[in-house]
């Protein structure tokens, strides 16, 4: 179905290839996993399915990717797209139209199909993916893994032979993210839709993929079966380097193979105990906050919420798409409506809510950096950045690129922030946020778009942060970051706060927010990796 014949894309502004020789066959009916490190090629692959690559991207492709028969050199774009359809990473950015039925038939409009056609699969489709009851909803009414399916309803309607999605759960909370996968196996299992996938978040789609196709970063790929690739490869899930730690082979791609093969396992780790849980905080919070409420029109995002943030902790905020995380986060920094409650920050203008004061004050005493990190970035160079947030900041000159290098050293002072990976933008609106030395730290999903490693770094920077003496609170979806990060996660739903304790507390207990390692060693408390490794280096010790 799609096959790439020595394959190289370079573009202008590199010095090196994104892809390089490479050679790769897709089977009809297949589900292709691409993974890689952030920057590794992965969205030029994809782009490089239906014509994008070259014709809308620019550079040169050399060699040959050939598409259902159809050659990407003699077929642009606009002559593949009764056969590939593509779902971005943001599918509220592709909607064109206002409601479900219009988006679903816009396709099939371009096409000039029949309107008896248009009719028909629109109703096909609806029932498909289980959104009959969406038909008429507005679409920026919709919760993330609405949106998704819609979006990929939008591509399905033209009846396409081939799928491209990139990073389609990256937004989305865990339930969400199994609703659209559950609906993405079904086109591959029901219809033979041959469906390309990249995502970063591998534990989500590895146990479903026929083929892991691995870019090196180099612009070289491996590809094969996923349990075979994931043996040679240096970013794995937490149950492949769980396997690896056990010395199972081959390894598990499922919690349901792996806790098949635990039972020796949680024989060796019986008598060791994981790490306890930290202790109540002492002394003065760094913010209080008190009956917290944000309306919107006909919603009620945050209803009468406290929270309290001591210096020097760490706090995941979880929830459902639409529980209202990122709506209390802005009204804890004072930039997003908040109609009730109380906001006091100990800082510079310690007692004072953050809301009364003007921007440049407020970040003194809250910083936030948004789900979207280049929201914050508007200059040409990211030493334009630094040096307008050292003045906004009244910081003494270089504050901000000082802090820039500590968290990516070397990033060239004269690249424009869009062109920077999306780990590297996070550091710069972080850096931009901390110039001002606020004592409290709010990250709305920072981790969407970053791969294993850069998440590791991620984890480095905000562990120093809270070794600063800063309140840190990181809203997410990602279950196995807040597992190894975490030492307090609260859950919202409807805009009320459902459980509050420590990681374990939480996580334990819940089947929907509970990492694979819990999963797999249930009913053994363990969380991550990282702590089953060191109690089995201390039993060994012990033995």
């Amino acid at each position: 179905m799609i096959e790439f014949d020595r394959v190289t894309v370079h573009y202008a502004d590199s010095r090196e290839p994104s892809l390089r020789e490479v050679n790769l066959r897709v089977a009809e009916g297949e589900l292709c996993l691409v993974a890689g490190r952030t920057g590794a090629g992965k969205s030029t692959l994809l782009r490089a399915i239906n014509g994008l690559v070259p014709y809308f991207t620019g550079g040169t492709l050399h060699g040959t990717v050939t598409v259902h028969g159809r050659d990407t050199r003699t077929h642009p774009p606009r002559d593949l797209a009764d056969v590939v359809g593509v779902v971005g990473q943001d599918p509220l950015a592709g909607f064109v139209t206002d409601t479900v039925e219009e988006e679903l038939a816009y396709g099939m409009e371009q096409l000039a199909l029949p309107a008896a056609v248009m009719r028909k699969r629109v109703e096909e489709t609806l029932d498909l993916l289980g959104i009959a009851e969406l038909r008429d909803r507005p679409l920026r009414t919709l919760s993330g893994g609405q949106q998704q399916r819609v979006a990929i309803g939008a591509v399905l309607t033209s009846h396409p032979q081939v799928l491209v999605l990139d990073e389609p759960t990256s937004a989305l909370d865990p339930t969400a993210a199994e609703d659209v996968l559950a609906a993405v196996t079904r086109l591959v299992h029901d219809l033979g839709v041959t469906v390309v996938v990249a995502e970063h978040r591998l534990e989500r789609v590895v146990q479903y993929a026929d083929r892991l196709v691995y870019l090196a970063g180099d612009g070289t790929v491996v590809d094969g079966e996923p349990a075979a690739v994931l043996a040679g490869i240096d970013i794995a899930p937490p149950l492949v380097e769980l396997g690896r730690v056990a010395g199972w082979t081959p390894l598990p791609l499922s919690v349901r193979d792996a806790r098949r093969r635990a039972a020796d396992l949680r024989r060796r780790l019986v008598d060791a105990v994981p790490p306890p849980a930290v202790s109540s905080p002492h002394g003065a919070a760094a913010l209080t906050a008190r009956r917290i409420v944000v309306r919107y029109p006909g919603t009620v995002a945050v209803a009468g919420v406290d929270v309290d943030l001591h210096p020097g902790r760490i706090v995941a905020l979880m929830g459902r798409n639409g529980s209202g995380k990122s709506s209390l986060l802005w009204a804890l920094q004072g930039s997003g409506p908040r109609q009730g409650g109380t906001v006091t920050v100990t800082g510079p203008d310690g007692g004072t809510d953050p809301k009364m004061l003007p921007a440049g004050r407020a970040r003194r005493q809250v910083g936030l950096v948004p789900q979207s990190p280049g929201d914050l970035l508007y200059l040409e160079t990211v030493d334009a950045e630094c040096v307008q947030a050292d003045r906004e900041s009244e910081a003494p000159a270089g504050t901000c690129r000082a802090l820039l290098d500590q968290l990516v050293p070397g990033l060239p002072a004269d690249q424009h922030p869009r062109d920077l990976s999306e780990g590297q933008r996070l550091a710069l609106a972080l850096a931009v946020q901390l110039t001002a030395a606020p004592p409290v730290v709010l990250l709305d999903e920072p981790t969407r778009g970053l791969d294993y490693l850069a998440k590791r770094q991620f984890t480095a920077i905000v562990r120093r942060l809270a070794g600063e003496g800063r309140a840190v609170v990181v809203a997410t979806h990602d279950v196995e970051l807040v597992a190894g990060l975490a030492e307090r996660v609260i859950v919202m739903a409807q805009g009320e706060i459902v459980a509050d304790g420590t990681a374990a507390e939480v996580m334990l207990a819940s089947p929907a927010f509970a990492p694979q390692v819990a999963k797999v060693l249930a009913p053994q408390p363990w969380l991550t990796v990282a702590q089953v490794t060191t109690a089995l280096t201390s039993v060994g010790e012990r033995a």
